[in-house]
């Protein structure tokens, strides 16, 4: 099993929590203190949770000079790497072109803006990649919350309008040459805004009421305290 997770890396993409510059639009409707620690909260437990994934794990941060912050979370258990400086699609384009050309075989990039996303959904993503090329897992609010591709880097990164609703449709359409296997994970949502706050702060209820751990305990800290306080 180790040989063959040392062919598999799971990504993770995350930013500093700095007031201001993260989690905008929900800053918008709370405060940018508070954004910043939703954002915070969502990284701790996102680094608790993807460590068991049976992978070679990789954080891709940024800023370049937050190294010292992420290593101080991640504590060995992924390894970390800086973003490059560029568009989504060219950072995202780089990530998997550096792991496939490390010897990869399958490249899984996550976010950690979808913190109830379950961890046997994404595992199941490498036994997708035995048969397709590209997997993607669409999110509500019309972009994808997980991409992960198998061998070569699929044309999907370049001319798509990151941070619209049109991302997931423009990027399926870079995929119409049939050589393109795709496989497709159920919806999810990211936490994006106030309204996504409400949604996963019902959702985090329902899970505990059904009698079910949503293992997820800076987050929860802050789902019972009123948003911004």
């Amino acid at each position: 099993m180790a040989a063959i997770a040392e062919k598999r890396v799971l990504g993770v993409f995350a930013k500093q929590p700095v007031p201001g510059r993260v989690k905008t639009r929900l800053a918008a409707s709370t405060s940018p203190a508070w954004a910043a620690q939703v954002a915070s909260a969502f990284l701790h437990d996102a680094m608790t949770r993807l460590s068991a994934v049976e992978a070679r794990r990789v954080l891709a941060f940024a800023p370049a000079h937050a190294e010292p912050y992420f290593a101080e979370r991640v504590r060995g258990r992924f390894e970390l790497i800086p973003q490059i400086e560029a568009d989504l699609g060219r950072r995202m384009a780089h990530f998997f072109s550096t792991q496939l050309d490390s010897g990869a075989h399958q490249v899984v990039l996550v976010g950690t803006d979808s913190p109830t996303l379950p961890v046997a959904m994404i595992e199941s993503v490498f036994a997708a990649l035995d048969h397709a090329d590209v997997v993607l897992g669409p999110a509500t609010d019309g972009g994808y919350y997980l991409v992960g591709c198998s061998r070569r880097l699929p044309p999907i990164f370049d001319g798509i309008a990151w941070s619209s609703d049109r991302v997931l449709s423009e990027t399926v359409d870079r995929l119409t040459d049939p050589e393109w296997r795709l496989a497709l994970l159920p919806p999810w949502y990211d936490v994006d805004t106030a309204q996504d706050w409400e949604m996963l702060r019902g959702h985090l209820a329902a899970m505990e009421r059904a009698g079910h751990d949503p293992g997820l305990p800076e987050t929860m800290r802050l789902v019972r305290r009123p948003p911004g306080a």
